[in-house]
């Protein structure tokens, strides 16, 4: 029994010790806490939202490439031929001439080209009438100094 009660009271004095202790350490903590000055508010300047940026500028052979391709597209797939003429009118509108050639790219190799027979923009554009297929797609296009479309190389799709 006496073991029982010297162990008991060991364990009784280390808990006392150990609150103490902890009791100890809170207040020390507290008392920094109360002597320290809280730190200044810092002012927060709000940041621009970061602006995106900006889009590629697309020069004026991409514009003409894109504007062409729809021409292309609208010719092949029109209802009826006036709507077709209508549409080669409007693209015809963007080359320096009717007869600004049209080279077709049939094969290359090592950087040489092979080019089908060479034609001009008015007879391509009454092919794709009349064939309503548009096959190809605008490789290469050259400007002259007016903002026209002065040559034009195609690819098989």
């Amino acid at each position: 029994m006496k073991q029982k009660l010297f162990t008991s009271s060991i364990n009784r004095s280390l808990m006392i010790a150990i609150v103490a202790m902890l009791a100890m350490g809170a207040c020390k903590g507290k008392k920094k806490a109360a002597q320290q000055a809280p730190p200044a508010p810092v002012e927060q300047v709000e940041q621009p939202a970061p602006t995106p940026p900006p889009a590629p500028v697309s020069s004026a052979e991409e514009i003409a490439a894109e504007k062409l391709e729809k021409y292309f597209n609208s010719v092949a797939g029109a209802g009826n031929a006036s709507m077709a003429n209508q549409t080669i009118q409007e693209a015809l509108g963007m080359f320096s001439n009717q007869e600004t050639p049209v080279l077709i790219v049939i094969h290359e190799e090592n950087g040489i080209k092979d080019y089908d027979e060479p034609t001009t923009i008015k007879k391509y554009l009454e092919y794709l009438k009349d064939t309503k297929k548009n096959l190809n797609y605008i490789s290469d296009i050259r400007m002259d100094a007016n903002g026209k479309v002065s040559e034009l190389e195609l690819r098989r799709k």
